[in-house]
């Protein structure tokens, strides 16, 4: 008769006890935190931190490897360059936290990315001024109202515009000081504006650092869309971070690499041959142009 052997040790269960041991005595360590809000950050990235490490138990070989990441985006990053919100972008943490933070409201407009390239202290330019500042490519009228989500304008309003040139490059990727490809207006009495920008083209994300290298890794693309960046702020107003994306871009179909397209911020751009008059009359010297309408509709900073 085969004896049964009954273990008296359980390796599997012992180091279970151990992993949530560590867990608990990690969390506990922010029991004596002040701030409510800060206690309760700390202690959920504890878990979900130790969650991860546990799920795909992750080697040390790996926890070096990104310590390493981190660094190099650490080293890359600067006052015009900010390697962790590419991070944040290509992971769609961005975008998580924007959906978070702006939960639907009516009819107002849906908001999207930041992104790594604001810049402060943009010139100001007129109703139907230019933000090209000579950056090539192709001129874009754009115009529309900024109005509540009861059909209501909303005066001097206003509205941060930048993007990139023609080569897909914003100006502070230059290294020259120029500006070029951004500014700012307000609204008008009845909540309208209007400007021209340039034709929004796709463009890589900045892929020479290490969110580059982890793109090309994993076989995603760095590309953009192409698109136009908003920022709209009036007092009383949920400030709004948005886009607006071109029709019949094919990268529409091929995917955004930080997940920003929204398909009410999809609009279409209405070619202009040569010649064709403009809105202000301007004087194109013979050059092509584009036209398209952007209706801005805010949330109520309650929301």
């Amino acid at each position: 008769m085969t004896e049964t052997i009954i273990p008296t040790h359980h390796p599997a269960v012992e180091q279970a006890g151990r992993e949530q041991d560590l867990i608990d005595r990690v969390v506990a360590s922010f029991d004596g935190c002040a701030d409510p809000r800060l206690r309760q950050l700390m202690q959920s990235l504890t878990r979900h931190l130790h969650a991860f490490i546990r799920d795909v138990r992750l080697t040390e070989a790996e926890w070096s490897t990104a310590i390493e990441f981190l660094t190099a985006a650490g080293h890359i990053t600067d006052d015009k360059r900010q390697e962790f919100i590419l991070l944040s972008d290509v992971l769609g943490a961005s975008m998580q936290t924007i959906a978070v933070n702006n939960e639907v409201y009516k009819n107002a407009t849906e908001a999207t990315v930041f992104g790594p390239f604001f810049v402060d202290d943009a010139p100001e330019i007129p109703r139907g001024g230019d933000i090209a500042g000579g950056a090539a490519g192709t001129p874009c009228w754009v115009e529309g109202t900024v109005t509540d989500t009861d059909g209501n304008p909303v005066p001097n309003a206003r509205i941060e515009v930048w993007e990139a040139d023609e080569d897909g490059f914003y100006d502070v990727q230059y290294g020259d000081d120029r500006v070029a490809g951004r500014a700012w207006l307000a609204a008008d009495s009845d909540g309208a504006y209007a400007f021209w920008g340039l034709t929004p083209t796709p463009y890589p994300i900045p892929h020479d650092g290490p969110v580059g290298k982890m793109l090309e890794s994993v076989g995603r693309s760095p590309v953009r869309a192409a698109h136009l960046h908003f920022m709209i702020t009036a007092p009383g107003y949920r400030t709004l971070v948005t886009h607006i994306f071109v029709e019949g871009d094919p990268q529409l179909e091929l995917g955004d690499s930080v997940f920003g397209v929204k398909d009410s911020l999809i609009k279409r751009l209405e070619d202009q041959a040569a010649g064709t008059p403009t809105p202000d009359r301007r004087d194109l010297a013979g050059q092509a142009w584009a036209r398209t309408r952007f209706d801005i509709v805010l949330a109520p900073d309650h929301t």
